[in-house]
């Protein structure tokens, strides 16, 4: 493609043109003009151009196409002073456009997400002795020979004003006079964050013979060129210990090192285990960075400064001159697939990247997903089994509770006294007291509220472990995945159900802050006083448990714990669960209420017991990868327990204890379960064993999005082994505003999905207000 000068008018220039791609959601790239005395600037240049009125950043490509003239182009405007994003990342750039089915320029975004970063930061004006200059014809004062001390002691290394003030114990007006003077002259110094740099050779953990031998045959793949390894051990077996001795060779090699994490909860241990291994923190990259922070990183990694950075799955694309390893830690996790714009997995996209880099990726999980393990069996990957914990812990005892045959009980709220006689909620038990708390008839002072029952969550048997083991001095994690306070909030009197007024989901009820809040789109409102239907005062009551929730129920049953609820809505950064971590570590906290947020990462020697408030939580629904998805979340958050030399011991609370993914937990029997799981898979050409496309088709207007998802159902593709189900309305039939249709290719797994998709989106035309999202290998079927 060509862009057309807005002018006719323009300055003589060479004919030599580069193509050009830019980070907008176009296919191809455009023909620019070098102009006259700019060196021809090789692939991966940065260079702002102009396109229309404004001026953009894209990256040059290579030659342009030659089919325009070159009176109709315009010419670059100027070069940026950054090295030029390396070869693979532009290949890995064109590799997730065509895998995506989406556009080159809107994958290149993610390349460039921090437009701030392609500016070098201003300098610093400093000074320095000013050579040859005689002292004593410039009648030096004590405070001048005192500044000129400082600089003559670090070698006549540059000094900032204020630095060399504090230094000389002078006032900074001495050092501008010495400026005036002769004595000393400015110049400016470079504000480019340098990072620590990790050593590598510093003493590491002791490993044990299992860990010793998975981490030299580690150390033996990184100067091997391209393989990818599944580190495969169970939780508490040192894998992070394991791979920290490969990511040491990569680092005595002089390159780069990339670990992903899948939470950014993560980043508040990893960071510190990083530091007692290497001397130094790494360099962070997640969505709670500052704007500031994320501009320092990233020029840190494309200056080939940041040694190891540690991030979230969009750290991939950073601009690495020399990456010589990627650490995907947790590589189940579903938190590694990216749901909106660019649809992509971080995991699987890794793998490419150290293919086109030619290095090696290490996948590590105590619970690999049934791809990656497909991929070991097939012998694709390489696989590295830790069977073990480390230092002698066992793996905990898992039992289940039958809910059927030991039910919650309810509890009953201590009375709250209300000062004044202030009105009580309907239904509540009254009696008047003095400020003596004796009754007094008349003369009311207070009154005494007596609240209804409540529902419990909690089971007898989980009740009295938490007391036993909360009772020898030992820590316990309730384990339930609901963020707030309740998911559903309705009237009493109408049935009316609060729901987002953007989505087809309930209004999740978050006490803490007295507000309903959607959890999809983030819509929130106040918690109301009235149905918002019938008007009933009083009448709206919480509907299932929450972390909340089920806080204000142990706090009832355990008086005595330091209850701390630990959720993303309480911990929304690393800063924050680091926080929260060292409160559990030093014993400040020994009950935790959480959510996933603590199912994975994180070590307390004291934490023995695990209780599982809904096992069952996440087994429906349709999703074909619930079961897995649970399996593997409940035996992370069971790995919580019994890290130390304390055994540990994990309840499930479930309705279905005969489920699969139950018995596989309680007899230890994983294998089995993926065994089973994997034969239901293939009979069913599922993936692994067989390929799925979504298609997602949404618009403002329900009438054009219908149209639209029955126009692409009438052309779908025809063709053996390939099978489209749809258009029906998806299951958050509006999101955000939008109303949603979806379709699903399934094929079989030789099957070349993308072309074929490609080619179905484009005899299908759709109105430019409906939007239709390509997601390719989908995980998330709402």
């Amino acid at each position: 493609m060509a862009i057309a000068p807005a002018s006719p008018r323009l300055p003589l220039f060479s004919e030599r043109r580069v193509s050009v791609l830019l980070p907008l959601p176009l296919a191809g790239a455009y023909d620019y003009l070098v102009p006259e005395g700019m060196e021809e600037p090789p692939p991966g240049t940065l260079a702002r151009v102009p396109l229309g009125r404004r001026e953009v950043v894209g990256v040059v490509l290579g030659p342009g196409e030659g089919e325009v003239e070159a009176a109709r182009l315009k010419p670059l405007n100027a070069v940026l002073p950054l090295p030029p994003l390396p070869p693979s990342l532009l290949a890995l750039v064109d590799w997730v456009a065509a895998y995506t089915v989406q556009p080159r320029g809107a994958v290149l975004r993610m390349a460039l997400s921090v437009p701030d970063a392609l500016e070098p930061p201003s300098g610093t004006p400093a000074w320095v002795a000013t050579p040859g200059v005689e002292g004593d014809t410039l009648r030096l004062t004590a405070a001048r020979k005192r500044v000129l001390a400082v600089l003559a002691d670090h070698g006549a290394m540059p000094f900032a004003t204020a630095d060399l003030a504090r230094e000389a114990a002078v006032s900074p007006s001495v050092i501008t006079a010495m400026g005036k003077a002769g004595l000393l002259h400015s110049l400016t110094l470079s504000r480019e964050w340098e990072p620590p740099r990790p050593d590598p050779d510093q003493a590491g953990f002791p490993l044990s013979e299992e860990q010793g031998a998975a981490a030299s045959r580690l150390r033996s793949l990184v100067s091997g060129g391209f393989s990818t390894t599944l580190l495969d051990g169970v939780t508490g077996s040192g894998k992070t210990e394991v791979y920290f001795e490969a990511m040491a060779e990569c680092l005595r090699l002089g390159r780069q090192v990339l670990v992903l994490l899948p939470e950014i909860a993560l980043a508040a241990q990893w960071p510190d285990r990083f530091a007692a291994r290497f001397g130094v923190e790494p360099v962070q990259w997640h969505s709670q960075m500052g704007q500031a922070g994320r501009k320092k990183a990233w020029r840190a990694v494309a200056l080939g400064r940041a040694q190891v950075v540690v991030g979230a799955r969009s750290a991939l694309f950073l601009p690495f001159p020399d990456l010589g390893l990627i650490v995907v830690d947790e590589e189940h996790d579903s938190a590694f697939k990216q749901e909106d714009g660019v649809t992509y997995n971080a995991r699987d996209m890794a793998v490419v990247r150290g293919r086109l880099g030619a290095f090696p990726v290490v996948l590590a999980s105590a619970t690999p997903s049934l791809e990656t393990i497909e991929n070991a069996r097939q012998g694709r990957y390489g696989h590295i089994l830790l069977p073990s914990r480390h230092g002698g812990a066992s793996l905990p005892r898992i039992e289940l509770i039958d809910l059927r045959r030991h039910k919650p009980e309810k509890w009953q709220p201590e009375p709250v006294i209300v000062e004044g006689g202030a009105k009580v909620e309907d239904g509540a038990k009254d009696g008047v007291v003095d400020g003596n708390g004796a009754a007094s008839g008349v003369q009311a002072k207070s009154v005494v509220r007596h609240e209804q029952a409540r529902m419990g969550w909690l089971s007898p048997p989980l009740i009295q472990a938490t007391r036993e083991a909360l009772a020898a001095g030992e820590q316990v994690l309730l384990y339930l995945n609901r963020r707030g306070y309740a998911p559903l909030t309705l009237c009493r009197t109408c049935g009316h159900r609060l729901q987002c007024p953007r989505c087809t989901a309930w209004l999740v009820e978050h006490r803490r802050t007295r507000r309903l809040q959607c959890h999809h789109c983030d819509f929130q409102m106040p918690l109301p006083d009235t149905c918002p239907s019938c008007e009933a005062p009083d009448s709206l009551a919480p509907c299932g448990p929450g972390v909340e929730r089920l806080a204000e129920e142990a706090l009832f049953r355990f008086p005595e714990a330091h209850l701390e609820v630990a959720a993303s809505d309480t911990l929304p950064g690393p800063k924050e669960a680091r926080a929260m971590a060292e409160r559990v570590r030093s014993g400040a906290v020994n009950l935790i209420v959480g959510t996933q947020i603590m199912a994975k990462g994180h070590h307390f020697p004291a934490l023995t017991l695990v209780g599982v408030v809904d096992g069952d939580l996440g087994l429906s629904g349709g999703d074909l990868r619930a079961a897995e998805r649970t399996h593997q979340l409940l035996h992370q958050v069971a790995g919580r327990a019994g890290r130390a030399d304390r055994p540990g011991r994990v309840l499930i609370q479930t309705v279905d204890p005969g489920h699969p993914v139950m018995e596989a937990l309680a007899t230890g029997d994983a294998d089995r379960f993926i065994d089973t799981e994997t034969e239901e898979r293939r009979a069913l050409c599922w993936p692994p064993h067989g390929r799925l496309v979504a298609l997602i088709v949404s618009s403002t207007d329900p009438a054009a999005a219908q149209a639209a998802a029955r126009a692409l159902g009438r052309t779908a593709p025809l063709a053996a082994g390939v099978d489209v189900l749809g258009p029906a309305p998806a299951p958050l039939s509006m999101l955000r505003g939008r109303h949603r249709h979806r379709l699903l290719l399934k094929a079989e797994k030789g099957v070349r999905v993308q072309g074929m998709v490609a080619e179905w989106l484009s005899r299908t035309p759709i109105p430019s207000s409906v939007k239709v999202q390509v997601d390719v290998d989908p995980l998330s079927f709402l």
